[in-house]
């Protein structure tokens, strides 16, 4: 009677294990668990699904001698529910070094296989940004190889994308435009305000999109992702976060994030905080001394001086500091209907605006005492629904509406001038999308939907007597309470014309309003009021081809166009010494066609390459030009007798240009790959018809990098190169700004060529646990990027220390 009690609870026990019984799926490398990896099996006709936590309840696949783990983003793993009993229902996949079937966002505004999109899009994924340690959204657009990015100071960076940058390029976070009325043609820093640690994954789609984005989008759209809440998938309240700090030498560099989940069956939450520090940052010490920073102004006992620099590698007053905070919250009352809220909040501290600190005269004396940008505000709530349906006419939706606010200031004295001159701009930008998509058979697919933005400005100034504190009125930035308006409607299709050919094509009708009044009481404009209103019809048409599976094949025609905004049209400013910009209400909106070709193909997980060629022509293109202001080519402006220039429609430019990359897989974890950029910009001169170097057509630039793999284990061994440019190739305007460059043994500004050599990192020491470490720029070379007016880095040695919860 004993023994078959004991029989009777044993065999229980083992139905309850078995009933149970959980399977654990993790990457191979980092030893973090991998969601919805999807596990199949045809006996027993099985699926399930991991959950956040890699999990998936494992009991059903008992008797199955053939299990398929697939997951998008890795190798396709065949094992037996005995094989993954020996390896205690512990399973580890490796990485798909090489996939031509890339889920992206930003080309439809919906989920699509890259395999079926004909333009170049590219993805940085989390793995990828936690690896490579940027410091800010500008750096993390770095980390892919295809974006330039040029700083004027460490507050900042500025994307070029195919030789276009600042407002002919579109900035969107969560499927919001960041892009507002005062994004101007020089250069901007506002994508630091998106915190790189932050965020999910950014696709970078490159040439016009204006289709699915509108005015602006000609280089192309970075499309950030920022932590999305996750659901819980057991009833359990889910849990799950992480925290870092880093440390880098460079600029003492410290930083601290913090990001957690929690998951409900109806609700959830994510929240999100970064802080960062930076000191002056210092540069390498063996390239061309221009790039050092020998002397540096201060006031003592209210008098400026100019003071020797002790280490004319540190770039003095550079330094900032920067706070990120990020709130999301999500609800889903039933499965195909779901809304999230978001809030966003990023502030820089005063921020130096280095370029114009070593800024000297005829004399050879700085100009400048002081010239920092105030803190930069930006503030973003966003709400978001969206619903699926199988039928009617559409089979998602999502309905997006947001506020955002931007604040931004700058303030600068020259030498021994007691008088401060303050400038204060902030932008109100409303918008709502609706977007859908509507599958009508097995062959079509539509996208459509529609867009309406509106950006209020306000701008004020005054001049500060900084002994007494006397406050005088000087004359805005901008014209205070002006507006900019679109309206948009779009649609795109896509069409399987067989099983390896697919079809997009798509049209956006736009229409922009601008107004405008000015106040003549302290400058004199020829106009008081200036109201603007364009229509824009914009189309896309490619064809992508698969022959076979490893094979990508795609062309593309495509148009896009930018609408003046109060920066081009209303601005009064100081562009470079001894000019002055003034407003010109005569602007109409620049034209781009772009065609685009190119191929991608894999072999085995050995081998992908990819190359795209592009071409654009940019017609009315707006660009600053010499003007004249009632009658005179030059005024006095802040005490100074100034250029007179203005923003015009020049006559057209043109870009033609190369991306490609080779990456290869040699197996034991070893890999390699390169990458590179080649552009050339031209611009037609108003006057003689001649053309000129394009201002933002960067020098070819790319990548190479040797990689090694184990369970673990990532290093990284790479170098990052960039050609150089003589002064015949430098742009009109870069030649008479010439402080931030080189001179040849001319007098002439050029730009060197550079190379670095770096090494980075990463030790997975357990499931919670990893330790990042790096040495940027090993040689110490001291170098500034092509239209920067900071020098690069010197040696550069990072830590970060990462922890998973």
């Amino acid at each position: 009677m004993l023994l078959r009690l004991i029989f009777v609870f044993v065999f229980c026990s083992l139905q309850i294990i078995v009933s149970a019984q959980k399977i654990t799926v993790v990457d191979r490398t980092t030893g973090q668990p991998i969601a919805n990896v999807a596990i199949i099996s045809q006996k027993p006709a099985t699926s399930v699904t991991t959950n956040i936590h890699g999990q998936a309840n494992f009991a059903e696949f008992k008797y199955a001698d053939s299990i398929v783990f697939r997951h998008i983003g890795y190798q396709r793993r065949v094992l037996s529910f005995a094989e993954a009993g020996k390896l205690q229902f512990f399973i580890d996949l490796s990485t798909a070094r090489f996939t031509l079937d890339e889920v992206v966002i930003s080309a439809n505004r919906w989920e699509q296989n890259e395999r079926e999109i004909p333009h170049r899009v590219e993805k940085i994924n989390m793995q990828q940004i936690s690896f490579a340690n940027p410091q800010t959204a500008a750096d993390l657009l770095n980390v892919g190889g295809y974006a330039y990015i040029q700083k004027s100071q460490l507050a900042g960076g500025s994307p070029i994308l195919r030789g276009f940058a600042t407002n002919r390029v579109m900035l969107v976070v969560d499927g919001v435009r960041m892009n507002n009325a005062i994004f101007r043609t020089g250069n901007l820093q506002n994508v630091i305000s998106i915190d790189a640690a932050s965020v999910e994954n950014n696709e970078i789609l490159f040439g016009p999109g204006a289709v699915m984005y509108g005015s602006d989008a000609i280089g192309g759209v970075m499309d950030f992702h920022t932590l999305s809440p996750k659901f819980t998938q057991n009833g359990h309240t889910l849990v799950n976060g992480q925290a870092f700090t880093r440390f880098s030498s460079a600029n003492h560099e410290k930083t601290g994030h913090l990001d957690f989940n929690i998951g409900m069956k109806k609700w959830a939450f994510v929240t999100s905080f970064s802080w960062s520090d930076y000191d002056d940052l210092k540069a390498g010490s063996k390239g061309n001394e221009a790039f050092l920073r020998p002397n540096y102004q201060k006031t003592e006992n209210g008098i400026d001086i100019e003071v020797e620099n002790d280490d004319p590698a540190k770039q003095v007053y550079s330094g900032y500091s920067q706070l990120n905070l990020l709130q999301k919250i999500a609800f889903r009352p039933k499965e195909n209907f779901d809304i999230d809220y978001g809030f966003y909040y990023s502030s820089t501290s005063d921020a130096p605006r280095y370029d114009r600190l070593y800024l000297s005269g005829n004399d050879g004396k700085l100009v400048n005492a002081e010239w920092y940008y105030g803190p930069q505000k930006w503030i973003m709530n966003r709400i978001s629904a969206r619903m699926r349906s199988d039928r009617g006419i559409f089979d998602q939706l999502r309905i997006t509406a947001a506020h955002q606010l931007y604040r931004e200031s700058r303030h600068d004295r020259k030498m021994n001038n007691k008088k401060l001159r303050n400038q204060y701009e902030t932008v109100n930008a409303f918008s709502a999308n609706f977007d859908l998509d509507k599958k009508l058979n097995d062959r079509l697919t539509l996208f459509y939907g529609s867009e309406a933005i509106y950006n209020l400005v306000g701008s004020e100034a005054n001049r500060t007597n900084i002994d007494n504190g006397e406050i005088s009125p000087v004359n805005t930035r901008y014209p205070d309470g002006s507006t900019w308006q679109s309206w948009s409607l779009y649609t795109n299709a896509k069409y399987h014309l067989n099983p390896k050919m697919v079809m997009n094509a798509g049209l956006r009708y736009s229409y922009i309003a601008l107004e405008a009044e000015f106040d003549t009481s302290l400058f004199q404009f020829p106009f008081t009021r200036a109201s603007l209103g364009n229509g824009a019809l914009n189309g896309s048409a490619g064809l992508t081809y698969s022959p076979v599976l490893n094979w990508k094949i795609y062309g593309s025609l495509s148009s896009g166009f930018r609408s003046p905004n109060i920066d081009d049209l209303g601005k009064v400013f100081d562009s470079e010494p001894g000019s002055v910009v003034v407003p010109n209400a005569g602007l109409k909106p620049e034209y781009a066609w772009n065609a685009e070709a190119g191929a991608a193909f894999t072999y085995g997980e050995f081998l992908k390459a990819d190359l795209s060629l592009y071409y654009t022509l940019l017609e009315n293109a707006l660009a600053r030009r010499d003007f004249s202001y009632n009658g005179s080519d030059s005024i006095i402006y802040d005490g100074v007798l100034s250029r007179v220039q203005a923003i015009q429609n020049i006559t057209k430019a043109r870009v033609t240009g190369i991306q490609g990359s080779v990456k290869l897989s040699f197996g034991n974890g070893f890999g390699f790959r390169t990458i590179l950029n080649y552009q050339n910009g031209k611009e037609q001169s108003d006057d003689s018809l001649k053309y000129y170097p394009l201002r933002h057509a960067v020098p070819l630039f790319g990548s190479t990098h040797v990689t090694w793999e184990m369970k673990k284990l990532r290093l990284d061994l790479y170098t990052e190169y960039n050609a150089g440019m003589e002064f015949e190739d430098l742009p009109l305007s870069e030649r008479v700004d010439a402080t931030p460059y080189a001179k040849d043994k001319n007098g002439n500004p050029f730009v060197p060529s550079w190379a670095t050599l770096n090494f980075k990192a990463a030790w997975y020491i357990n499931r919670t646990l990893t330790l990042n470490t790096g040495v940027e720029n090993i040689t110490d070379k001291l170098y500034r990027p092509f239209a920067s007016g900071i020098s690069a880095p010197g040696r550069n040695f990072i830590v970060t220390l990462r922890a998973h919860f």
